[in-house]
């Protein structure tokens, strides 16, 4: 099997498995360990893993993890400064990041992956380490053959099926124990891959059976996102849906931790208590803190409603303009973990109502 052909070959693999009734991302010791004959039952604040077809590998879609803790680590040392006679010596943290095969990722994930490299790795300011972790990666996705609930990838333009970015794609076309795979390649480090795996060449009938599973997820959605949001949102700051939604809002951020592009952080000095040895800490943060927006003074967004707001609006409108793209990818995570069920494409389709 694939994931047991790139163990063999010395590398790390990143995947999906089932632990404590969901999807996670952890490492994978075999092709065993991925959570075969699962799928996700998602609603707005609910998220269960059922039993669905014994034969089927993949018709989960996501859980409450994402890929950017692998390449955006939660807690990551930046660098270290020793006491020395003459002031203080700093040395830059080097991190050990093995080659490492990200396997089931998803295209909306995939999409948010090049979203993050956008903010990290944008030729005017590189964060190195990602650089590295990115340069070190190897990308397995796999395309969607169904879709939760509180899916909305093809409004977003960013699934069900992926065109680029990944250096092999995997998608699955039988029910029965025998079904197959369709592999294709996105880079000539996937071209290796299938040289050395010496896989046949797919025929009409196999691209034809990938068509019809991504038509398949792609009739599952029952979640969009309104097509002009960008503008509805920036041109309706005193909308009164805002004070709705923030009535409900209970600012605990798991939306941004959930979401696999928001990247906020903040950054944190450590000394010992001689004043001889002190560190600096890089660690995920949120808008949706109070402290998030602190200066001189106190915070800037002290209310919900203005958190709520600013996160929404940064993510489905002014993140055209910093970066040419939204920050949405639609995978649906903020839908399904709010302990609210706040559904941000229902509160996205209020703005347009009422602009029709």
């Amino acid at each position: 099997m694939l994931v047991d052909h790139f163990i063999a070959d010395g590398w790390r693999v990143i995947g999906p498995r089932a632990a404590n009734g969901a999807i996670v991302y952890e490492p994978l010791r075999s092709g065993a360990d991925l959570p075969k004959g699962l799928i996700d039952d998602q609603q707005p604040g609910s998220y269960r893993l059922t039993d669905g077809n014994p034969n089927r590998w993949f018709d989960y879609v996501v859980g409450p993890q994402n890929w950017k803790k692998w390449l955006f680590p939660a807690k990551q040392k930046l660098w270290s400064a020793e006491k020395t006679t003459d002031g203080f010596t700093v040395t830059a943290h080097e991190e050990s990041y093995p080659k490492t095969v990200l396997f089931g990722v998803r295209p909306c994930d995939l999409s948010a992956i090049e979203i993050l490299d956008s903010v990290f790795d944008n030729g005017d300011f590189t964060d190195t380490a990602y650089r590295e972790r990115r340069q070190k990666t190897f990308i397995v996705t796999v395309q969607c053959a169904r879709a939760a609930s509180t899916c909305f990838c093809t409004s977003m333009r960013t699934g069900p099926r992926a065109k680029r970015g990944f250096d092999l794609a995997l998608t699955e076309l039988g029910e029965s124990r025998d079904n197959a795979f369709l592999v294709e390649s996105g880079s000539p480090d996937g071209d290796n891959v299938l040289t050395a795996l010496d896989c046949p060449a797919p025929e009409k009938q196999h691209h034809d059976a990938a068509e019809k599973a991504t038509q398949n997820a792609i009739n599952d959605q029952s979640c969009h996102m309104p097509d002009d949001i960008r503008h509805l949102l920036r041109d309706n700051p005193e909308h009164p849906q805002w004070d709705d939604v923030a009535d409900r809002c209970l600012s605990c951020a798991n939306c941004t931790l959930a979401c696999p592009t928001c990247f906020c952080s903040d950054v944190e000095d450590i000394n010992d208590l001689s004043g001889d040895h002190t560190e600096r800490w890089r660690s995920w943060d949120s808008c949706f803190s109070g402290a998030f927006s602190y200066i001189h003074g106190g915070s800037v967004r002290r209310s919900t409603k203005s958190r709520y707001r600013q996160w929404m609006t940064h993510k489905l409108s002014s993140w055209h303009d910093q970066f040419g793209t939204s920050g949405c990818v639609g995978c649906g995570r903020c839908i399904a973990w709010c302990p609210v069920g706040i559904d941000i494409t229902a509160e996205a389709a209020v703005f347009a109502k009422d602009e029709e």
